[in-house]
């Protein structure tokens, strides 16, 4: 069962009540990939190098992108540095260990942490000489969370697109025990 939203959103209840529930639902998926992987006879692994398009990353860095946002967010939000991005697992239960990982870290992490984050200044170097400069409440809304969104959702595409038979359902598991029959 999900957590319970608060009355007043918090940086910290926007940022792990979103990421770590949906990082769940991510492991989730992975796991009807790897049963497709068993049942059909291949190497999972196909799955992990598997892109929706040349230029696009393959479903291990999608994943590895989703964490690494997951983490990097926090880290800016409450002023530290964002870790260097790492190589993704190159199997299934790799990328399954830095989801569990991940999901961990999130919910270390106390809210007092995040004191001052809707308000603090976020630089992010870009490529090409760029930068870009925000709010941490900006930062939240329009660059961390479509991010990791973007990410979760294109693992979710590549998985669909190879034939693994999953749906919203699977993508939104964490909402499912607050779908009931009317008038319940």
């Amino acid at each position: 069962m999900s957590a319970p939203i608060p009355a007043s959103l918090s940086i910290h209840s926007l940022l792990i009540g979103t990421c770590a529930p949906m990082l769940g639902n991510l492991s989730g998926l992975l796991d009807k990939g790897a049963q497709l992987a068993q049942t059909k006879g291949f190497d999972p692994a196909v799955l992990v190098g598997a892109h929706l398009a040349p230029d696009m990353f393959a479903l291990g860095r999608q994943v590895q992108v989703a964490c690494e946002l997951a983490r990097n967010s926090v880290a800016r939000l409450t002023g530290q540095a964002p870790a260097p991005a790492q190589e993704p697992g190159q199997t299934v239960e790799e990328l399954k260990g830095t989801i569990a990982a991940t999901i961990d870290y999130l919910h270390g992490i106390a809210a007092a942490t995040f004191e001052g984050a809707d308000t603090r200044d976020i630089e992010i170097q870009l490529p090409n000489d760029r930068v870009a400069r925000m709010t941490g409440a900006r930062y939240l809304r329009d660059w961390a969370l479509p991010h990791f969104y973007f990410h979760v959702v294109t693992a979710y595409d590549i998985l669909r697109h190879n034939g693994v038979e999953i749906g919203k359902p699977n993508y939104m598991a964490h909402i499912a025990d607050a779908i009931q029959p009317r008038g319940q």
